[in-house]
Order: structure tokens, then C-alpha cells, then sequence
């Protein structure tokens, strides 16, 4: 009896808790709709009276966008508070035997988590054979929870990755798509006792193989040796920074007879010139996508090419492309977001400097188990060691009409066209 009162006691204290986190969270949504507004009043203010926003004006409209940003980490942070808590309010006192498997699934990461800093750390630990590294010829199998980290760090940071179709398996995929470029099925008139005549498209697939690559990080032995520093989250933040880096350029460009990317768009835009992009190629490359996809869709450019678009204004003198508080990277063009990236190549001759479309319908295959190798000499004369993250990835478009390409003219042609 004592038993069943103590956990009715922690399952009211735990809802009161639950209770008091939304009460928070719906102030912070509270402020951070008052802060929108303050800022769309900003831009508002400036082009009623069409002209460019002041230099205090653009002060006060970064300080307000950095105050969301602090309310949107807190917001974060609050929604996981109240779903760890609210999957454990879930469960009745009864249910004992649910209660024990959270436990125990709670333990196990602790336990794989203190495991990881053990390995990184070099420290042999035989608290749990169950949750000790496992090695392999390019170092440990990372335990479940920790590479489930990374894989979410890499997607929080890398939009094209966290927008694209991912696949966590490993081995060979192959996915079929309704190919309908050379023939499609169409409706026509008919007549009685008259054969139709038969069209359709073709089913057709792409192959997902598995190509190793790996992301190394150098961390300082001081930071190793210290037992008060976060070394698994600080681990996993590096390695995510380190595996976007390529990941990005891979998904963005790829790499010839490797990872392809969107490299094998077949949407593809010309710029009227070679080395400056126009609002025209802008709404011609987003006019390629069909409607049916253009909901998520979104821009990646260069920030040299962002850059140039901010400077365009419209026959009144209005910038087109403008300040969204609500736009996800800042900026709306013809009312989508617009992204930058440093994998994307500038505006010279004959590159690709820009794409548009919903990017799920790039495929990204990573395999389930990644491993990590601590490299502990190499870099001793740096007081450091270092950690690398192998993985196994793919990609390649499996929809190509959600995505579109716009590449710049060739210097010859462009001078030709003049």
C-alpha cells in the first residue's frame, strides 16, 4: 500500500509539473508572437513609406530576431520536458511492468552514454557487458542512443539533409518511381466498338549503394581529462558540424561516380547572363516545379547570390526580396524561403547557382550503424586526439519534378546573346 501511495504521489507531481511547463511554454509562444509582430511592424513601417530601413531600425530588428531565437530554444526545451514527462503520466500505477521497461531503457542509455566518455576517454569500464563499445576494424560500433544523437544533430543543422527522404538501412535500395517523361496515360475521345489505344508510363528504380566516408574531430586532452566537461555532447555536436560539412556538399553537388546528389537534375534553368543572376531566372527556375509540389518548397543559393537578389527592386524602387520574421532562414523570394549554403558554387559561367523544389524528393540512404575510431597518437604532439565518425551514405533524386535547377550561361553565349 505504501508503494502504490508513493507512486500516485510522484504521478500527481509529475502532471503538476507537466501542468506548470505548458503554462510556461504558452508564455513564451506569447512573447514570441509579440516579438514577430514588433518586427514585421519594422519592415512594415519601411516599405509603406518605400525606402530601405534605417540603420536603427535594422539594429532593433537583429536584436528582436536574436530574442526569438533565445524564446525558440527555450520553446524547444520546454516541448521536450513535457513529453519525457508526459510518457511516464501515460502509465497507470499498475502498469508495473511498462514503468520497469522505461526504466530500464533510461538506464541502459545513461549506462551506454557513461560507456561512450569511458571509450573516448580510454578508460576500460566493466560496469554492463551488455552496453560496453564493441570493436571493429575502424573502431567501435557506437551504441544505439549516441548515434541516434548525432544522426538528429546532423539533421537540426543541415536543412537539405532534414528536408530530403532519408532511408536508415544498410546494404543496397533500390526504390521504384512512375516514370512519365517519354509516355504517359492520357484520356481521349472514343468511339462505340472502337479499340482504345493503350498508353502508359514505366516503372523504373534507382539504386542506393553504401559509400564510406569519415568526419574527424580533434578534441583538446584537457578537455578529455577533465571529468566535469560534457564530453559525449560536446562529441556529438563536433561530429555533426564535421559530418555536415560534406554531407551538404555531397547532397548539393556530389561527387562523379560517387554520391550524385542533385547533381543529376534534369530540370534545368539557364540564366539569361554568366555572372549575374536576374529576378526573371529566379521565377523561371520556381516556374518549373508543377504546383502539386511547390507547398515545402524553398531556394538554396549561394550567399554571394542572396546577396545580389537583396539588391533588386521592383519598379518602385521596393526591395523584392524582403525580411520575414516568420521565414525560417530570415529572407522570403516570390513568397518561399530561401536558404544559403557555402556548398553552393557563386555566380560564374556555366555553374549551378541555385535550387528550387520540395527537396524530399532527393533520397538519402545512411546505413543504421556507424562506428567511431579514437586516434590517440596522431595528434599527442598536439595534446589532442582524435575522433572519427564513419559512415555510410547515399543519395540520388527519385522525384524529378520536385526539383529544379537554374545554371549560369556560358561566357561565349551570354556575349553572343549581347
Amino acid at each position: 500500500m505504501k508503494a502504490r501511495m508513493n507512486m500516485l504521489k510522484a504521478l500527481f507531481q509529475r502532471k503538476k509539473r507537466v501542468l506548470e511547463c505548458r503554462a510556461a511554454l504558452k508564455t513564451l509562444e506569447e512573447q514570441r508572437e509579440d516579438l514577430c509582430k514588433e518586427m514585421q511592424g519594422i519592415v512594415d513601417a519601411a516599405k509603406a513609406e518605400t525606402r530601405a530601413m534605417t540603420e536603427e531600425e535594422t539594429t532593433k530588428f537583429e536584436s528582436l530576431e536574436k530574442q526569438i531565437q533565445s524564446i525558440d530554444t527555450s520553446i524547444a526545451m520546454e516541448k521536450r520536458s513535457i513529453e519525457l514527462m508526459a510518457k511516464k503520466d501515460d502509465r497507470t500505477p499498475e502498469d508495473q511492468t511498462g514503468a520497469g521497461t522505461d526504466q530500464k531503457t533510461e538506464e541502459r542509455a545513461a549506462a551506454e552514454e557513461k560507456a561512450f566518455a569511458d571509450y573516448i576517454r580510454g578508460i576500460q569500464s566493466e560496469e554492463r557487458a551488455d552496453v560496453n563499445m564493441t570493436a571493429t576494424d575502424n573502431g567501435a560500433v557506437i551504441p544505439t542512443s549516441i548515434s541516434n544523437r548525432i544522426i538528429a544533430r546532423i539533421k537540426d543543422i543541415c536543412p537539405i539533409y532534414e528536408a530530403a527522404t532519408k532511408y536508415m538501412l544498410g546494404g543496397s535500395l533500390a526504390i521504384p518511381y512512375y516514370d512519365e517523361s517519354t509516355s504517359q496515360i492520357t484520356m481521349a475521345y472514343a468511339e462505340e466498338f472502337t479499340n482504345l489505344t493503350s498508353t502508359s508510363g514505366k516503372f523504373d528504380s534507382i539504386t542506393l549503394q553504401g559509400y564510406l566516408a569519415g568526419a574527424l574531430t580533434k578534441i583538446s586532452k584537457r578537455l578529455v581529462n577533465n571529468s566535469q566537461f560534457g564530453i559525449v555532447e560536446f562529441v556529438i555536436q563536433k561530429m555533426a558540424e564535421a559530418a555536415v560539412a560534406w554531407i551538404e556538399r555531397e547532397l548539393l553537388i556530389g561527387t562523379k561516380n560517387k554520391i550524385q546528389g542533385l547533381s543529376t537534375a534534369t530540370q534545368i534553368v539557364t540564366a539569361g547572363g554568366s555572372d549575374m543572376v536576374e529576378l526573371d531566372d529566379m521565377i523561371d527556375l520556381q516556374e518549373e516545379v508543377p504546383d502539386l509540389y511547390q507547398g515545402n518548397a524553398f531556394f538554396i543559393v549561394n550567399r554571394s547570390t542572396r546577396k545580389a537578389l537583396r539588391k533588386k527592386k521592383d519598379k518602385d524602387g521596393n526591395y523584392i526580396l524582403q525580411r520575414d520574421a516568420t521565414a525560417k532562414w530570415g529572407y522570403t523570394l516570390f513568397g518561399k524561403d530561401i536558404y544559403t549554403s557555402d556548398s553552393m558554387p557563386e555566380m560564374v559561367p556555366g555553374k549551378i547557382v541555385a535550387y528550387y523544389g520540395d527537396f524530399t524528393g532527393l533520397a538519402v540512404k545512411i546505413a543504421e550503424e556507424s562506428n567511431i575510431e579514437v586516434l590517440r597518437e596522431v595528434y599527442a604532439s598536439q595534446h589532442a586526439l582524435g575522433v572519427i565518425l564513419w559512415l555510410e551514405m547515399d543519395a540520388k533524386i527519385e522525384n524529378q519534378q520536385k526539383i529544379a535547377v537554374l545554371k549560369m550561361a556560358d561566357a561565349a553565349k551570354a556575349q553572343g546573346g549581347k
